[in-house]
């Protein structure tokens, strides 16, 4: 039995919008397909593993953000993951981080610079419902099913060359910028290894695919060679959100 670490970063910093939902989503899938996994919850007394096999981040508010950065810079391990090729997923404040630069506090404050992404003020809140196509980016040219999730953000964020959009936007605000450079919002990032989103809900709840491609990143195997798991549950709150006005 193939064994998987999630590693969930920074949840006592980092938990506020329930992202941590998100690593409870990759352990219940995989344990549903017979594989051994466990969450590896690292604080903010911890250092940060290069080691585990998935990471996650959520959001949180602008003090949480500058905390988890300054701590992130000082424990390079998320840094040594990604240079690694292991998947991370981040989301909202969790992305800004990854980025270039952010606002917090009405200053920029520096990122790890592991996404060619910069985000500054908007100047309105982007809330509600958030519905986007995936590009089909770099490692997630396999996705294939609408993306959805919940926006709360008063961030916009503008990509750079190196950076690709997670999906075009058919409800919502997302980035909050032309990204794509044809007129059309984006949301999200992509970029190496790297996949993040504006999307909360948690995001990996409401879009079963896009779990299953981390697990398949996670376990170096394709998309398509993961078991498929019907769960109609999930499948009826796609259907709601989806149609949510």
């Amino acid at each position: 039995m193939p064994n998987l670490t999630i590693g969930l970063v920074l949840p006592d910093v980092l938990g506020t919008y329930g992202d941590d939902g998100n690593a409870l989503v990759l352990r219940e899938r995989a344990r549903r397909r017979g594989i051994n996994a466990e969450i590896r919850r690292i604080m903010l007394s911890d250092e940060v593993p290069a080691d585990c096999d998935v990471y996650t981040l959520g959001g949180g508010e602008d003090s949480a953000q500058i905390i988890a950065a300054a701590r992130l810079a000082a424990s390079p391990g998320l840094q040594a993951a990604a240079a690694a090729g292991r998947p991370i997923f981040a989301v909202c404040a969790g992305m800004q981080i990854l980025g270039h630069t952010f606002h917090a506090g009405g200053s920029e404050c520096q990122g790890l610079s592991l996404i060619d992404v910069s985000t500054h003020p908007s100047p309105t809140r982007s809330i509600g419902e958030l519905a986007s196509v995936p590009t089909r980016a770099g490692v997630t040219r396999a996705l294939t099913e609408p993306l959805t999730g919940f926006e709360n953000h008063l961030g916009a964020t503008t990509l750079g060359a190196d950076a690709s959009a997670l999906g075009k936007v058919t409800r919502g605000v997302g980035n909050g910028g032309d990204a794509s450079g044809s007129g059309d919002a984006v949301e999200g990032v992509v970029q190496g290894s790297i996949i993040a989103t504006y999307m909360h809900g948690p995001a990996l709840a409401r879009n079963p695919q896009l779990a299953d491609l981390l697990l398949a990143q996670a376990l170096g195997v394709e998309l398509a060679e993961l078991e498929p798991l019907e769960i109609p549950v999930i499948d009826r709150l796609r259907m709601e959100r989806l149609g949510a006005k």
